[in-house]
C-alpha cells in the first residue's frame, strides 16, 4: 500500500511516474485520431520528453542546500553549483561560512588511494561523517567505506570482509559511541567498539521468538529495534512473539529448484497477530528486567509499525537519568492509546493517562508529539479530540488535563523542540496562515500555557525547518511547487541571520521546463477545497483537446501531490504531459494534514480511495480550460494508487477511460494486519457469511471493467504481495474481460532494475489507448551516466 520515503522512512508515495515523450507535431497533441491511419510518435518525441524526467531536470537545479546540524551549532551542507559542488559549514554564532575541509588536498589523497583521478568540486561522494575530534571524515565510494585524515592527506580503505566472512550485523550504537547493540541467533548482543570484544544479553531468544526484531510483514530487516539510554547504560527493547502468527510466501524466479521466501506477515482478521513484550537490559547489572504489562500490540501511535522514521523506535522516551521509561500502548485497532511509565530497575508500570477515538488515533504527521517531562512532572500530549490535531498539557503524577496549549482551525504537524527551563514549545503547524495553501507547514512557538503564540517563519510557503543541537539557532528552506527554495538560518526568536542560499533554476528554465500550476477546485460536496497540481503541455495549443490523466495516491496516511515545497520533477507528470496530456495531482477527502472529520472522511470504506472528489475536481478543471477534454480521462498509481486505479476504472467505468494499476493491494484482507485494521477497522464476519471487508475489495468489482486496465506487479514484493493483483486477474477472466497483464520477475515493490522498463511501457499505453496513437517501438530511456 505505500512505500517509505529512504529505505525506511515510512512511506514512499512511490515517486516512479512515468516519463512521457513528445509528439514533433505539437499544434497536434491534443487532437483525437478521427479518421485515417492512427498519429505515429517516433523516438525523437519520447526523447523530446525525456528530458523533463528526473534524472535530467535535477541536474540543472543549483544551489539547493539540506545538511545537517553538527557541533558547535554549525551547519554542514552541499552545495551543488554550475561547476561541481562544495561541501560548507555554517557558522550561526558568527554568521559565517567556509569549507567543511580542504577539497583539493582530499581529492588528492583519494586518487593516490583508490586509483581514480578526482578532482576538488566532483569528489565521489554526498554525505560524510566528521570524527569526534573533527581530524577526520569517512565516506562510501566505489562501494566501499573510506577514512581520510583531513591533517595527514591520507585516505584508507576499510578492507572487505575475506571470502567466506559473514560481514558485521547492523547495529545501533550507543549515545556515548563506546558501543554497539546488534541481533544474533534470536537474541540481543553488545560489541565493544574500541576492542570488538562481544557480550551475548540475552539467552532466551528463539526462533519467532526474538529480541528487537524489525518484522512488521510489509517490511522487515535484520536491523535491531531498541533505544539506548541517555548515560548509555541500558536498552529498552522488546522480544517479538510471532509464534503462531501466518506466513506470507514468495518464489525466485530462476533455472531449477525455485527458492522459497517465507517469513511471518499477519493478515487482518486473523486470530493471532504479531506482539511484543517489552524489556530493560540493565548493562551495569548484567540482566534483563521485563516490565510487569501483559504482551502489547505491535502498533505505534504514528504509523503501522514499532518504528516509523527510519531508525527510531517511537513511542519510546527515556528519562534524563535512565531511571524510568515512558511508553504508549496502542490497541489493535489503533483506537484506544495508553501512556504509561515503567520503573527500570524493577519494570513496575504505571497508567499515567489514556484517550480513545471513535475510528484511529494518531499521534502527529512525521515525528511523534507526546512528550515525557519527568523533571516538570508533566506529560505534553496530541489529540484531535476538538477536531483539529493540537497539543495539551498533562500532569504526570495524575494524569489529569492541566490545560490545552494550542487550538483553532489549524493543524500542528510535528513537535520539533520543548525548551523545559523557558516553558516553550517550538512546532510545525499547517493551515493557520490565512490566504496561503493550507499544506504549507510553517514553525511557531507557544508557552506551555498556550500564550504568546509566535510564527517564525513568515514567508508564504512550505517550510522545512530543523534545529541545532543547542535549540538556539534552526535552519529554514522554504519554497512553493511552483517557487524555489531559499534556504536561511535564523535565532530561536525567528530573527533572520543569514541567507545560506538560493536556488538557481535559470538552466532548467532556459531548458524549457515549466512549474506544475496549482490548483484549488470543489470536493464531491461542491462546498470544500481541495488542493493539487496540475501539469500542461510546454507547447499547449488552447484551440486543441487534450486528454486528462489523474495521478492517484489515495492515503490515507497521505495523498497524491505528498510533498508541498520545490521539485524539478514530481513523478514524472511533466514528462506525461509533454505527450499530449493534461496531468493533475489532487489532495482528495481522506487524507490528511485537515481536519479530523477530513482526515477520516472514508473511515472503514476504503474502497472510496478518494475518487469521488478526483471525479468532481476534474469536471471543474474542465468547465474552466476549454482545452482539457473531460471524455478522455485515463487514471495511474502504485501501490494505494495501483489500488485506487484499478478500483476508479471498475466502480466509474464510464469516467476513466484507461488505467494502468502497479502494485496495487486490492484487497487489504490480502495485505498486513495493521494498515487495514487501522482504517478500514478490524475485521467483522456476518452471520451470512460477509465481512465489513468485502465492499473495499477490487475483484468483487472486476466485472464492470469497459476501458483499457494494464495490472502490474513484481513477483517477489514483499510489501504488498503479488497475490493481490493476481486475486484481480482471476475474477477478470472469470467475467471474461480484456485486461492487460505485466509480471516483473524478481522485482520487489520498487521494481529495481525494471523500473524504467515499465516506465516505457506506460507511456506506450497511455499513448496508444488515450491519445489513439502508436509509440514508437521498443524506446530505450537513456539516464545520462553519473
Amino acid at each position: 500500500m505505500r512505500f517509505r520515503w529512504s529505505v525506511r522512512s515510512r512511506f514512499f508515495q512511490v515517486r516512479l511516474l512515468a516519463a512521457f515523450g513528445v509528439c514533433s507535431a505539437i499544434p497536434s497533441l491534443g487532437q483525437q485520431g478521427g479518421s485515417g491511419a492512427p498519429r505515429v510518435f517516433t523516438a525523437d518525441d519520447y526523447k523530446r520528453a525525456e528530458k523533463f524526467m528526473a534524472y535530467n531536470t535535477r541536474p540543472l537545479v543549483f544551489h539547493e542546500v539540506r545538511g545537517k546540524w553538527v557541533t558547535e551549532d554549525r551547519y554542514l551542507f552541499r552545495d551543488p553549483g554550475p561547476d561541481g559542488s562544495e561541501f560548507v559549514l555554517f557558522d550561526a554564532v558568527h554568521g559565517t561560512r567556509q569549507p567543511a575541509f580542504d577539497h583539493a588536498k582530499l581529492a588528492a589523497a583519494l586518487s593516490a588511494a583508490a586509483g581514480t583521478a578526482y578532482n576538488a568540486a566532483h569528489l565521489p561522494f554526498m554525505t560524510f561523517e566528521f570524527s569526534a575530534d573533527g581530524k577526520s571524515i569517512s565516506f562510501r565510494a566505489k562501494a566501499q567505506k573510506w577514512m581520510c585524515d583531513l591533517q595527514g592527506s591520507k585516505c584508507t580503505a576499510e578492507p572487505k570482509p575475506a571470502k567466506g566472512v559473514a560481514e558485521r550485523p547492523e547495529e545501533e550504537l550507543s549515545p556515548d559511541g563506546k558501543s554497539a547493540a546488534f541481533i544474533r541467533d534470536y537474541n540481543l548482543w553488545l560489541r565493544d567498539v574500541a576492542t570488538n570484544k562481544e557480550t551475548q544479553l540475552t539467552t532466551d531468544g528463539v526462533k519467532d521468538f526474538g529480541y528487537a526484531t524489525d518484522n512488521a510483514g510489509w517490511i522487515h530487516s535484520d536491523r535491531p529495534i531498541l533505544l539506548w539510554s541517555p548515560d548509555s547504560k541500558k536498552i529498552a527493547t522488546f522480544q517479538q512473539d510471532q509464534r503462531g502468527v501466518g506466513e506470507m510466501y514468495l518464489v525466485e524466479t530462476k533455472v531449477g529448484h525455485p527458492v522459497l521466501q517465507a517469513w511471518k506477515y499477519p493478515l487482518p482478521g486473523d486470530d493471532v497477530v504479531t506482539t511484543i513484550q517489552r524489556v530493560v537490559i540493565d548493562l551495569d547489572a548484567h540482566k534483563a528486567i521485563r516490565l510487569q504489562l501483559p504482551p502489547d500490540q505491535h502498533r505505534t501511535t504514528l504509523c503501522d509499525d514499532v518504528e516509523c522514521r527510519g531508525s527510531d523506535w517511537d513511542d519510546v522516551e527515556w528519562s534524563p537519568d535512565a531511571t524510568h521509561l515512558a511508553f504508549v500502548s496502542t490497541s489493535r485497532d489503533h483506537k484506544h492509546e495508553q501512556l504509561r511509565v515503567a520503573d527500570a530497575a524493577t519494570g513496575t508500570v504505571r497508567d499515567v493517562l489514556e484517550e480513545t477515538a471513535a475510528t484511529q488515533y494518531e499521534s502527529g504527521w512525521g515525528r511523534v508529539n507526546w512528550r515525557y517531562l519527568p523533571a516538570s512532572n508533566e506529560i505534553i500530549w496530541f489529540s484531535e479530540r476538538d477536531n483539529w490535531g493540537h497539543l495539551y498539557l498533562y500532569d504526570l503524577a495524575t494524569g489529569k488535563l492541566k490545560n490545552q496549549i494550542t487550538s483553532g482551525e489549524w493543524v500542528v504537524t510535528q513537535l520539533l523542540r520543548v525548551d523545559e527551563k523557558n516553558r516553550v514549545l517550538y512546532f510545525l503547524a499547517d493551515g493557520r496562515e490565512k490566504g496561503q495553501n493550507p499544506y504549507f507547514a510553517h514553525l511557531y512557538r507557544i508557552g506551555f500555557d498556550g500564550k504568546n503564540l509566535a510564527l517564525l517563519t513568515p514567508e508564504d510557503g512550505n517550510h522545512e525547518v530543523s534545529f541545532s543541537s543547542s535549540g538556539r539557532y534552526f535552519f529554514d528552506s522554504y519554497s512553493k511547487p511552483d517557487v524555489p527554495a531559499v534556504a536561511v538560518v535564523r535565532d530561536d526568536a525567528g530573527k533572520l541571520l543569514s541567507t545560506v542560499a538560493k536556488t538557481d533554476i535559470s538552466k532548467l528554465l532556459a531548458a524549457g521546463w515549466q512549474p506544475p500550476v496549482p490548483i484549488t477546485v470543489k470536493a464531491r460536496d461542491g462546498v470544500t477545497d481541495l488542493y493539487g497540481l496540475m501539469y500542461k503541455p510546454t507547447h499547449l495549443d488552447p484551440t486543441k483537446k487534450y486528454p486528462i490523466v489523474n495521478y492517484i495516491y489515495p492515503g490515507p496516511q497521505g495523498g497524491s501531490v505528498g510533498f508541498w515545497g520545490f521539485a524539478p520533477a514530481r513523478q514524472d507528470a511533466q514528462p506525461l504531459a509533454e505527450l499530449g496530456f493534461v496531468v493533475v495531482q489532487i489532495e482528495g477527502m481522506g487524507n490528511p494534514l485537515r481536519s479530523k472529520k477530513f482526515h477520516d472522511f472514508y473511515y472503514g470504506n476504503m474502497g472510496d480511495n478518494t475518487l469521488p472528489d478526483q471525479i468532481a475536481g476534474m469536471r471543474e478543471l474542465a468547465q474552466k480550460y476549454s482545452w482539457i477534454d473531460i471524455d478522455r480521462v485515463g487514471i495511474f498509481g502504485h501501490s494505494g494508487g495501483g489500488y485506487a486505479t484499478a478500483d476508479a476504472m471498475f466502480r466509474y467505468p464510464d469516467f476513466f477511460k484507461v488505467g494502468i494499476s502497479e502494485s496495487g493491494n486490492h484487497d487489504n484482507r490480502e495485505y498486513e494486519d495493521d494498515w487495514g485494521e487501522r482504517y478500514q477497522g478490524l475485521l467483522v464476519k456476518n452471520a451470512d457469511g460477509t465481512t465489513n471487508y468485502d465492499d473495499q475489495a477490487n475483484q468483487h468489482l472486476a466485472k464492470n471493467l469497459k476501458g483499457h486496465l494494464l495490472l502490474a506487479h513484481g513477483t517477489l514484493d514483499d510489501n504488498v504481495p503479488p497475490y493481490n493483483t493476481l486475486l484481480v486477474v482471476d475474477e477478470l477472466i472469470k467475467a471474461n474481460k480484456d485486461f492487460d497483464l505485466l509480471l516483473l520477475p524478481n522485482q520487489h515493490h520498487g521494481y529495481g532494475g525494471a523500473t524504467l522498463y515499465m516506465t516505457r511501457r506506460r507511456w506506450d499505453y497511455f499513448v496508444r489507448y488515450l491519445l489513439g496513437a502508436e509509440p514508437p517501438h521498443e524506446y530505450d530511456l537513456h539516464p545520462p551516466t553519473p
